[in-house]
């Protein structure tokens, strides 16, 4: 009898949620991976669809488009070409995870339940979370931090709305993070006793990347590309013991 070969598992990245997170997290992916030859990295398909509804406008009700019928359509989609396991490299889209996993035949990593898990490994006592009105409004962070036992902080009124700004008027429009705006929201967390903070809105992912932010801030998608490495049986290279990048 012929032997067969095993499949390969194959990464679905249900992306656009915007773009410039989609693609760091693709880029970060073969990044760290431990690959000396074309066929050492993963097989992965990546969906962009950049004309989903915004998360955050459904979310606070400004928008009655739901994102959620692409979502699944997107889903679908990459299953259909393969894809054994998706990962959503956008925050707020977590808020309907609950629907797409139940719609879907493969497991669907949850970025938020899997960076809160990281931070309370790293010994994490007070965890503040930087993500748009729509992850905050949604309590996904919040929730998480509830089921593993650790105390959180959301930034001050004003200091949110630097935030947003940060997410919608700087990352989201291809420009540098205001950084004025991000520090302020950092400090008033700091303020409020968190040891370290999570950049919970992929978009802020790149702030990280472009203004080199020190070890207080936990990257969820670092967090998603290091969990979705070893969902695809690879073992990640350049992380640091707890998953954080070098």
């Amino acid at each position: 009898m012929a032997q067969t070969t095993p499949r390969r598992p194959v990464l679905g990245i249900l992306g656009g949620l915007g773009p410039a997170a989609s693609s760091y997290l693709y880029q970060m992916l073969i990044d760290h991976t431990p690959a000396v030859r074309d066929q050492d990295h993963i097989d992965l398909v990546l969906s962009s669809r950049a004309s989903t509804p915004d998360r955050t406008a459904f979310i606070l009700g400004e928008s009655d488009e739901d994102p959620f019928t692409v979502m699944e359509q997107d889903g679908e989609s990459l299953v259909a070409y393969g894809a054994t396991v998706l990962a959503i490299p956008c925050n707020t889209a977590h808020y309907f995870y609950d629907r797409l996993a139940a719609a879907l035949p493969v497991p669907v990593l949850n970025m938020p339940r899997l960076t809160v898990a990281q931070a309370r490994a790293e010994g994490c006592r007070k965890l503040g979370i930087l993500a748009t009105d729509g992850t905050l409004q949604a309590e996904t962070y919040q929730l998480m931090c509830g089921e593993a036992g650790l105390p959180w902080a959301v930034p001050s009124p004003a200091a949110q709305a630097g935030v947003m700004s940060v997410i919608y008027d700087c990352i989201k429009q291809g420009r540098r993070a205001d950084m004025a705006l991000f520090n302020a929201a950092a400090d008033d967390l700091k303020a409020q006793g968190c040891d370290r903070a999570v950049l919970a809105c992929t978009e802020l992912s790149l702030v990280k990347r472009d203004e080199g932010l020190g070890p207080f801030f936990i990257d969820s998608t670092e967090v998603l590309c290091r969990q979705a490495l070893l969902a695809c049986g690879v073992q990640p290279v350049g992380f640091d013991t707890m998953g954080g990048a070098l």
